[in-house]
């Protein structure tokens, strides 16, 4: 079992950044892919970023890609997603996940195990 806690979204102007911490207890977080996803009202859940166990490795969705950074610090349980030039369409609730999955399923919602509450981002034009 894992558990999830993430923390570090609030409200932001346009261009301004927000890093998100995910901290992993239980089993260790190592052991894991860990992944970003968000959803915004009225939207499905949308694949953000997913760091590799080692952290050797980084996957981003498009509409992200060159704004967000994700890592990983194994020696502390901990993954960020360094969110730089946030736009509105940014406004969601990002959720921080760990799965035992292939990486070629990362993009998929569904094949992560556990998932943090949630924090609100949003962002003001």
């Amino acid at each position: 079992q894992v558990q999830l806690v993430e923390s570090g979204g609030g409200l932001v102007q346009a261009g301004g950044s927000l890093k998100l911490s995910c901290a992993a207890s239980g089993r260790t977080a190592s052991s894991y892919i860990m992944g970003w996803f968000r959803r915004a009202p009225g939207k499905e859940r949308e694949f953000v970023a997913a760091i590799s166990r080692s952290g050797g490795s980084t996957y981003y969705a498009d509409s992200v890609k060159g704004r967000f950074t994700i890592s990983r610090d194994n020696a502390k349980n901990m993954v960020y997603l360094q969110m730089n030039s946030l736009k509105p369409e940014d406004t969601a609730v990002y959720y921080c996940n760990a799965g035992q999955l292939p990486l070629a399923t990362m993009r998929d919602p569904d094949r992560y195990d556990y998932w943090g509450q949630g924090t609100q981002v949003t962002v003001s034009s």
